[in-house]
Formats: C-alpha cells, structure tokens, sequence
C-alpha cells in the first residue's frame, strides 16, 4: 500500500517549493507526539554519526529511532528503530492512519522525501530520541520543519552546488540555518564553515560547540578503543567522536560496549574477504577512502551521476585503482556509460563493463546507494 503510493511520486525535482513541507507540518502539528529530535546536517557522515549515536542510545534504555536516506536495498532501511528497520506492516498501517490527518491534496503535494519524513515522525510517537537525518540540505530540508533539542553538522564540503550555493560560505550558511537552538560542529575542512558558525552563533543567540572541546581524556581513550574494536576506518573515527560530543551535551554516561552493535551497513563494509563497499558518491568521500586504503589497489566497481564531478572523483581514487568495471545503474540522473568510459580514457585508467565478480579480484565498489544497490543485486544472486 505505501509502496504504491509513494510509486506515484518523483523522486528528485529540478525545483523544490520550500514552502510545501512547513505548510503541511502547520495543518497537522497538533496531532502528533513529537520525540526529543537531533537533527543531523553536513555534507558526508550523517549516515554513520547517526547510527553510532542511535546504537548508543538504544543501548542505554532509551527508546530511539534514527532516519537516514536514501535506502541501499529496501525503504525500511530508512525508519530504524532501537536496532531493527521498520516492518512492512508497521509502514503500512502508519501510512494508512497519517493519510486520516492529512488532507488528500497535501498528501498527494508532499514529494517523496516530504512524505517519508512526515510518515517517520508519525511512526517515532513513542521514542525517546529521534536522530534525524536531513536530506541534501539545511534550513529548508523537510527535517528541519520540526523543534528539536541539538543539531550535529558533519562535514560540510562542495556537494548538490545546483540546490545549495556554488562556494563553501553559501553552501554552511544554508546548512548551518537549520540549527534552532544549540549544535556540535563535528571536523570540518574549511574555515569559512567556522565563520558562518560564529556569525549566526552572534545573529540568532545560538550556542555552538567544536566537537573537540566537549571530549576528555576519558572520552577520547574510549573513542580509541572502540575504533580497534569495531575497526573502524579513520573517517568513521571522526563520526563517532561526534557521536560522543552530543551524549556529553544530552549530559549522559557512556560506556565502549553501547557502541558495539554500532556500525551502519554500506560504510568501507567488508562483503567478504574481497570485496569492500562504500556508498561515497563525491570528493570528500573519494578522499578520505584513498586515506583510509592507500596501501591496497582494487578493481573499481563504479558509476556516476552526471551532476557528480566524477572525473575529479577518479583522479583522487587512481592510485589505488588497477581497473575500473563500470555497472549499468537504473536511474535518470545516471551519466551515460560512454561519458564515464571516455573519462577513464582521459585518465588512462584501464576499464570495461561490469559483468560477474571474479573471486580471485579484490573489488572496490563504490559511486552511490545506486551503485550499491546494483551491485548487491548480483553480489546476492
């Protein structure tokens, strides 16, 4: 049932209308049992921070729902919660009451993204935190329509330039507008993020925390240990270190073992002995996967979207590429696979077509949860 209706809504727009989501959260606020929210905006992370922050507080005692998106194989993926995703008939039965409280012109208006959001808040009525995820932007993604008790930022690098500003100052600004009351910047790359942070910190009488400055020796030898337990890349180190600034705020104690069912599938995830996946789709994430594997060179399974600056992409991962095996991925937003195929001749990086998985080739997939999705697809045949 939900799956049909869902069907029947795009996926992306070339325009959003900003003014949908705020609308429709007004006509039905007063109906819903709000959780306490942190919300998580960035770039790259929000995926991992949350779950390591969610994983957390489930095993705390709290009852603790985490949204994330996009989904690799299945859209329950996208309401977790206290360590499971969502059922079918949980979906569908809060799909089925949140369309009583809506009117069928806003629920037919919401987009996908809009709706899902609004359907988990619904589904979150009896959780004690919520960490959610916004989508690709700041101030104006439908998570931020709700109240919430912190925000987390990630990482905030050049990444959706077409929605969120062309340079770093316009891209934090929208990003760092979603914060309502007080945040925690996790690393950053640029100090035009710090600067945006300080000025609105001024503006709107904000407090904003650097990550850094809430962890002590305690905590950090926490972090250390468990990094090795979990083997942990060193970018997923960074996450979880912001994981563990907000329990700091939220003034809750903490032990190694609440993060040891923590990992989020899809991270540097070991399929088996040779084959690695990674859902990174921009520079950043190209980056810190070189930093992370630069010792090892792989067949490259990957694909783009064309608004992706794949080439650059590519050129940050050639070191540790023998070969690159192009996979046919469904999606209108795909570039086409003669475009990527020229790319990697303008590079001199060897390439073919996807077709099986050789066992005997150690295997790098990474490009998008549509590469991902592709991928698994045949890895699970």
């Amino acid at each position: 049932m939900l799956n049909s209706f869902l069907d029947n809504k795009p996926l992306y727009y070339d325009k959003i209308d900003y003014t949908r989501m705020p609308r429709v959260y007004e006509s039905v606020k007063e109906k819903l049992t709000l959780p306490k929210i942190i919300h998580l905006v960035g770039t790259n992370g929000k995926g991992t921070t949350g779950r390591f922050l969610a994983s957390s507080l489930t095993s705390l005692g709290f009852n603790t729902g985490h949204y994330t998106s996009p989904h690799i194989l299945n859209f329950n993926e996208r309401i977790w919660m206290n360590g499971a995703n969502v059922s079918d008939e949980r979906l569908n039965l809060a799909h089925k009451e949140l369309l009583t409280l809506l009117s069928h012109e806003d629920a037919s208006a919401l987009s996908y993204f809009e709706y899902t959001t609004l359907l988990a808040i619904y589904i979150y009525k009896d959780m004690d935190y919520v960490v959610l995820e916004a989508g690709l932007g700041g101030e104006f993604d439908a998570t931020a329509v709700f109240p919430n008790i912190l925000t987390l930022v990630t990482t905030i690098d050049m990444d959706h330039e077409a929605f969120l500003g062309k340079d770093i100052t316009s891209i934090a600004t929208t990003k760092l507008n979603a914060i309502q009351q007080r945040a925690i910047l996790g690393v950053q790359h640029y100090k035009d993020v710090q600067s945006v942070a300080n000025k609105l910190a001024d503006e709107k009488n904000l407090q904003i925390f650097n990550y850094e400055t809430l962890l002590d020796k305690c905590d950090k030898n926490n972090i250390e240990i468990i990094a090795r337990n979990n083997n942990l890349a060193a970018y997923l180190i960074e996450n979880l270190s912001l994981a563990v600034s907000a329990l700091r705020v939220l003034h809750l104690d903490y032990n190694v073992q609440n993060f040891n069912k923590s990992k989020l599938y899809g991270r540097l995830t070991h399929l088996n002995e040779n084959i690695l996946l990674d859902v990174g789709h921009n520079t950043l994430a190209a980056t810190s996967i070189y930093n992370c594997l630069k010792e090892f060179k792989y067949t490259l399974v990957y694909n783009s979207f064309k608004d992706k600056n794949y080439q650059e992409i590519l050129s940050i991962l050639k070191p540790i590429i023998n070969d690159v095996e192009i996979i046919q991925i469904e999606d209108e937003r795909a570039e086409s696979m003669e475009v990527i195929r020229d790319t990697l001749k303008t590079l001199d990086i060897k390439c073919k077509n996807f077709s099986s998985i050789n066992p005997d080739t150690k295997y790098l997939v990474f490009g998008s949860f549509s590469v991902a999705e592709a991928f698994l697809k045949v890895y699970r045949e």
